[in-house]
């Protein structure tokens, strides 16, 4: 079997990658897999080296016309940088959509609600800090806090 590697195997991958439009991974595979086939039928693969040459191309041409059917059975392979973009793509669509929801929302609240909110989650103040800086009472901050999420909430709900 070393023998018949050694003396076949570059002048088969070169067939196969005509056939596979020089995909060399897919040539390469092929050429694997038509190995195999000459090595689990060994009785059937001819002494002598012209006749043995035309076995082993009939052999790789109907592995990669079984191959080929395959891909056209299958969904299209996709790259996994393909995946990547697209992937990236339909955040960047799912973010726009989210944002332009939530500045709807946040535009409908009353004056009140988006100042406490912008002091709590924009810049980043404490309810005590936040009830200095606008001059009410802590649970007031806490309590237009809650009613100002809730009101977010409900309308990002029917936005979705």
């Amino acid at each position: 079997m070393a023998r018949v590697h050694a003396t076949h195997a570059a002048p088969l991958l070169r067939f196969l990658l005509s056939l596979t439009r020089n995909e060399r991974h897919t040539a390469e595979d092929l050429v694997q897999e038509t190995m195999v086939r000459a090595w689990q039928h060994l009785d059937a693969l001819p002494v002598e080296e012209e006749n043995a040459r035309r076995w082993l191309f009939t052999v790789a041409r109907r592995i990669a016309i079984d191959a080929a059917r395959m891909r056209q059975v299958r969904p299209a392979e996709v790259s996994l940088l393909e995946a990547i973009d697209l992937a990236t793509e339909d955040q960047t669509t799912n973010n726009a959509l989210a944002n332009h929801s939530m500045q709807e929302a946040f535009t409908a609240l009353t004056d009140s609600h988006r100042t406490i909110l912008a002091e709590l989650y924009l810049r980043g103040a404490s309810a005590d800090e936040a009830a200095a800086r606008l001059g009410v009472p802590v649970g007031t901050v806490k309590s237009r806090a809650y009613y100002a999420l809730r009101s977010l909430r409900s309308a990002l709900d029917e936005a979705a």
